[in-house]
């Protein structure tokens, strides 16, 4: 039997003995993506980290959409954000160090704290050379390897101490940027024959400063502003987040940082996770091609009418960017990044643009209430204008997962800490139910 044949042969019968009729988990009482029959999240754990709220418990014990919040250790994002707009400044230092530590930090702290990031986010010599062996393959493939090749040059890498994990939270959160750049850059080279630039980064510089600065070398003052401030929106979703989750479930066994890191790369990858903004990208420019008059509601209406009764675009029926599995009247992720994209729109002569994509976010809320007879209410999410505000700043598609992953790795090590330090932790075990009936075995002969 040829192994071609075999793989057929195999790959048909999975599909039926993996079919389970959905019917089942309603009869188990199993939920399904860990999900309540409402729509909210089955409570599996408790942290002191992050908070993303959209809904409050009425009276009556049933869910109330309210505008959505997102708090980092107990600070509301949103006073934070305003806060680095008011004054101008970066502030991804500052958020990193009150992930890990629970405080925010005063101002010779800070200055220590962005010191050592500093300090760290050169590579070793071996890291270098391993990303130009792995050139052309996804980066997140190449960010998840570096980051499992980093356990060869620790010292102490299996070592679970509270000290020796701050250690190394600090060095991931360093040397990511550089890893991403330096494999973008190289990817470019490679696939696009455009000429090797490997810039070390600059130790006067901030991580969104210095990212940009390996990346491309020239920026504006305000589209490092504008990456500083998606790298702090990113910074944390809650424990109950796919890669987030997938640290801790790691973390709970005991294997190393490394090894827990890579596995929450793995998850973030998927198209269903951390991928979205691309999807937007992609449909936005779909948009502009297909609808003839950018500010007429009708046409627009129409369109997407079309799009959710899978007669246009992809087929899928989705809008990409509408709709979140928390967040309903609002994600605050949103709408602080709309406030920054309007201006960066102004000094990239992308008016016309952020106007088009404003007018789509109206119009994809209101067609997709309408579509679904007010049963969900949904808003935007921030992908609707992530991957917009990217393309103002020249960031190319292949690295907006990886900046997902340079931002969210702040969130990632303060959850394995937290994991790893509370009294009375245990291995995260979740059940199956089984409803496949007992078989009688038979030998080979008789089958």
């Amino acid at each position: 039997m040829k192994k071609e044949y075999l793989i057929y042969k195999l790959s048909e019968s999975v599909k039926t003995t993996s079919k389970i009729d959905n019917d089942l988990f309603v009869k188990y009482n199993v939920k399904r993506g860990l999900r309540n029959e409402d729509g909210s999240g089955v409570l599996v754990g408790l942290t002191q980290i992050g908070n993303v709220v959209g809904y409050e418990r009425t009276p009556e014990g049933t869910l109330k959409a309210i505008p959505g919040k997102l708090f980092y250790r107990g600070y509301d994002v949103e006073n934070i954000v305003h806060a680095l707009l008011k004054d101008k400044r970066f502030g991804f230092e500052e958020v990193a160090y009150l992930m890990l530590s629970g405080k925010l930090p005063d101002k010779e702290e800070l200055s220590h704290f962005s010191e050592l990031i500093n300090e760290h986010m050169a590579l070793e010599q071996k890291t270098k050379m391993n990303i130009i062996d792995l050139e052309g393959q996804n980066i997140m493939n190449i960010l998840a390897r570096s980051v499992l090749e980093m356990y060869n040059f620790d010292a102490n890498p299996d070592d679970t101490s509270a000290d020796n994990l701050m250690r190394q939270s600090i060095d991931l959160i360093s040397k990511f940027p550089t890893i991403i750049a330096y494999a973008y850059n190289i990817y470019r080279h490679s696939t696009h024959g455009r000429s090797l630039h490997i810039r070390h980064p600059n130790e006067n510089l901030s991580i969104a400063e210095n990212f940009l600065y390996m990346l491309k070398k020239n920026y504006t003052p305000l589209e490092a502003r504008t990456l500083d401030l998606l790298l702090v929106l990113q910074a944390e979703h809650g424990g109950g987040n796919n890669s987030t989750f997938t640290v801790r479930v790691t973390s709970s066994t005991g294997t190393d940082t490394y090894s827990s890191i890579a596995a929450g790369i793995g998850s973030l990858k998927g198209p269903l996770h951390g991928g979205a903004n691309i999807q937007v990208v992609d449909m936005f420019h779909h948009l502009q091609e297909n609808i003839s008059d950018w500010s007429s509601i009708d046409e627009i209406d129409n369109y997407f009418k079309r799009m959710l009764n899978k007669e246009v675009y992809n087929r899928t029926g989705l809008i990409y960017g509408i709709g979140h599995a928390v967040y309903t009247i609002s994600d605050p992720r949103a709408l602080l990044l709309k406030e920054i994209a309007r201006e960066l729109a102004k000094e990239k002569k992308c008016e016309k643009d952020f106007i088009f994509l404003e007018l789509l976010e109206e119009r994809a809320i209101k067609c997709f209430n309408e579509f679904n007879g007010g049963k969900k209410t949904v808003s935007s999410n921030i992908d609707f204008y992530s991957g917009f505000v990217y393309e103002m700043i020249g960031l190319p598609q292949e690295i907006y997962t990886p900046l997902f992953a340079m931002s969210r790795i702040v969130g990632w090590t303060a959850h394995r800490i937290e994991e790893l330090s509370f009294k009375g932790k245990r291995i995260i075990r979740p059940a199956y139910r089984n409803v496949l009936e007992e078989q009688e075995y038979l030998s080979v002969k008789n089958r």
